[in-house]
């Protein structure tokens, strides 16, 4: 054989090969197509299933919303109490406060001097009856007792708030700030 002969054979092998390689990748893609072609084949059954599926899914859906929309309006009515209850609420809120308003306002405007007379009468009242009750206390063991450190610090306060009155009074009649008639 001659060298032409040679490499025809070899040429030959390697077609061969080649042949039998390509023939192997092809039989694996009529494989693979033939299964793709079953999967297309059965696609319409599986996307009947599906489609009805989702019809079912978009059926409850609606019944589910008819239902809450029924039940929605089965509640409406008790929200529009409970939007009734608070404005009763806030009109009564608004109510108390415009009258603890007027009654702050009323006790602002008493003068110094009626307030004044008020505490001393009430002051005066309770010291009386401390007064009336230790008497009859001290009656009853048949001694006086002495009056204590705290009763003349009372009194000397007690008499110069009488003292401090008298002044702003008189201080008040110089500069023509109050009547004449008190």
């Amino acid at each position: 054989m001659s060298l032409s002969g040679i490499g025809v054979l070899l040429i030959g092998i390697g077609f061969l090969i080649l042949s039998i390689f390509l023939a192997r990748v092809l039989n694996n893609m009529a494989a693979i197509l033939n299964g793709v072609g079953r999967t297309v084949e059965q696609l319409p059954d599986q996307l009947d299933d599906v489609l009805n599926e989702t019809g079912q899914i978009i059926q409850n859906s609606n019944d589910t919303l008819a239902d809450v929309n029924e039940k929605l309006g089965t509640l409406t009515p008790l929200f529009h109490i409970v939007g009734d209850v608070g404005e009763s609420t806030r009109k009564l809120a608004s109510s108390v406060n415009d009258i603890a308003g007027t009654i702050i306002r009323k006790t602002e405007s008493v003068d110094e001097e009626t307030r004044n007379k008020r505490l001393g009468g009430l002051y005066g009242s309770a010291a009386l009856a401390l007064y009336a009750v230790n008497s009859g206390k001290e009656k009853k063991r048949g001694f006086l007792k002495r009056h204590s450190k705290l009763y003349a610090s009372g009194e000397q306060r007690a008499f110069d708030i009488d003292r401090m009155k008298e002044e702003a009074k008189e201080a008040a009649m110089e500069s023509n700030y109050m009547s004449n008639e008190k």
